[in-house]
């Protein structure tokens, strides 16, 4: 396959730090322009990951992002995001929105410094508030491992404050976060760190086959980590998940299926071409929508070492359309097929890896030690899997999600969800997810909308537009500062 190769140029840190004290990161919000979302628009000098930390507070935030444009050429970041509430209404709580402008223009300094949002929760609840050791595990699936993994938790005195698991063809991924139960705090003797994970492996490796790939892991402190749902990502990536990921076959004409059944495919389309004249790699992405999908795919350009220069995201009829123009950071743009391939299964694994599968199961609890083990055995004795989880806290009690099926994938039985019910001590509310998500949805990356598929934005036209604004705003920042020289 041809290719061709982009040397990019040296920019002394110097000139770089000189932009951003001429034009330091701005955050305007528009709740005026439209009528059914609030505009957060970001105008800030670009630095590699810097899409991702945005989305990623939007995200955290549990705010949905149903529209964004991107344009970051020139070493210039100018982004547009379509913005609301989990109900779908605009943003209108005023110490959240300086929340919101604080954060984003602290995403080139440090967070640390942004003050709380008065009355809510900047972080999902399976995300720890402190320093707690690390639990990291990726396994071969089974039926009952979750409750094993937490049952040994429980005898070992390690109380699991937070956690996140995922299951992706017949792997599993999980990260929890533990303290002492007696000291509440992070377990810090090496020694006691090595003999628990001497158990935990001695769990997975009792049903582990010839050859097959696991890895336990425990570490302290987790403050530092990465963020959770990234690092979750890396894992399944590292323990590579995403090579058994495979298109449906639908028939591509410039990025998208020109069919009429590709229109409606649930299956997750990716297709990677290049633009020579303008030297992009270009990324079409078709998928099902669903919450973070945008925060899971910037995630993975991001890990895959990746600038985005444009982008643009929406939705029809609960179909997600993501458009990049992308090119490798080190500014080499030549991929060979076999890399090509692999990086769509990895934008394929990515996407599909948080997909809803099964009954979700809401349980609100007293917090307390052994708590995930007595539900998780609960869900074995019944023979239900758990394909994805998350667990928090909030306050003093304990809340989670499981996404629940039979042994064999299918739905659980309304007999045994009411038995689950009676023997869990709390509250328990059972939301079926069904196989496509539907556009009432309000935790999805875009609405649904009445225009087709050609009626996609251009990236090329969109980068022209921010171009044409970019460069008048520059041309009066010379002109400004050659007559304070002068007048000097």
């Amino acid at each position: 396959m041809e290719g061709f190769w982009f040397e990019k140029p040296y920019v002394d840190p110097q000139f770089e730090s000189l932009i951003e004290r001429i034009h330091p990161a701005s955050v305007s919000i528009d709740n005026d322009s439209c009528k059914d979302c609030t505009l957060v628009k970001v105008d800030s000098a670009n630095k590699h990951g810097i899409l991702l930390d945005m989305v990623q507070i939007l995200t955290d935030l549990d705010l949905v992002i149903s529209k964004s444009y991107i344009c970051s050429d020139g070493g210039w970041f100018m982004d547009v995001f379509h913005v609301t509430d989990r109900l779908g209404n605009k943003l209108m709580d005023k110490s959240l929105l300086e929340y919101i402008q604080q954060a984003l223009c602290a995403t080139r300094r440090n967070l640390k410094d942004v003050q709380a949002c008065p009355g809510r929760e900047v972080r999902p609840s399976h995300v720890p508030t402190g320093h707690q050791t690390a639990l990291e595990m990726t396994v071969m699936d089974r039926p009952g491992l979750l409750s094993e993994v937490s049952a040994t938790l429980a005898k070992l005195g390690c109380h699991v404050n937070a956690g996140v698991a995922w299951t992706h063809h017949a792997r599993a991924a999980c990260i929890f976060y533990v303290e002492d139960r007696l000291s509440g705090g992070p377990i810090i003797d090496l020694a006691r760190q090595a003999y628990i994970q001497e158990q935990l492996q001695s769990v997975v490796d009792a049903y582990h086959q010839e050859g097959e790939k696991r890895s336990v892991r425990v570490s302290t402190p987790a403050g530092s980590l990465t963020h959770t749902e990234r690092r979750l990502h890396q894992l399944m990536s590292d323990d590579k998940d995403y090579e058994m990921c495979s298109s449906c076959g639908s028939i591509f004409h410039n990025g998208w299926s020109n069919d009429s059944q590709g229109t409606n495919c649930g299956c997750t389309h990716i297709n990677i071409e290049y633009c020579e004249e303008k030297r992009y790699a270009v990324v079409n992405i078709r998928s099902r929508d669903r919450p973070k999908l945008l925060f899971d795919t910037v995630c993975t350009l991001t890990d895959l070492d990746f600038e985005v220069f444009h982008a643009a995201v929406s939705s029809r009829n609960s179909i997600a359309f993501q458009e990049y123009y992308v090119r490798p950071k080190d500014g080499c743009t030549f991929v060979s097929e076999t890399e090509r391939r692999r990086i769509a299964q990895c934008l394929s694994a990515a996407v599909e890896r948080r997909a809803s599968q099964g009954l979700r199961l809401d349980i609100s609890a007293k917090n307390r030690v052994g708590l995930l083990s007595d539900v998780t055995r609960v869900f074995r004795k019944y023979g239900l899997s758990v394909s994805r989880a998350e667990m928090g806290t909030e306050g003093e009690r304990a809340v989670g999600s499981f996404f629940l099926t039979d042994p064999r994938g299918y739905k659980v039985k309304p007999e045994t969800l009411e038995s689950v019910k009676q023997e869990i001590d709390g509250t328990v509310q059972a939301i079926s997810t069904p196989s496509s998500v539907s556009s009432r949805n309000p935790l999805i990356i875009g609405r649904e909308s009445a225009r087709g598929l050609d009626d996609r934005p251009g990236l090329l036209g969109l980068g022209s537009l921010l171009w044409s604004h970019l460069g008048q705003r520059f041309r009066t920042t010379l002109v400004v500062s050659d007559s304070r020289g002068a007048g000097a």
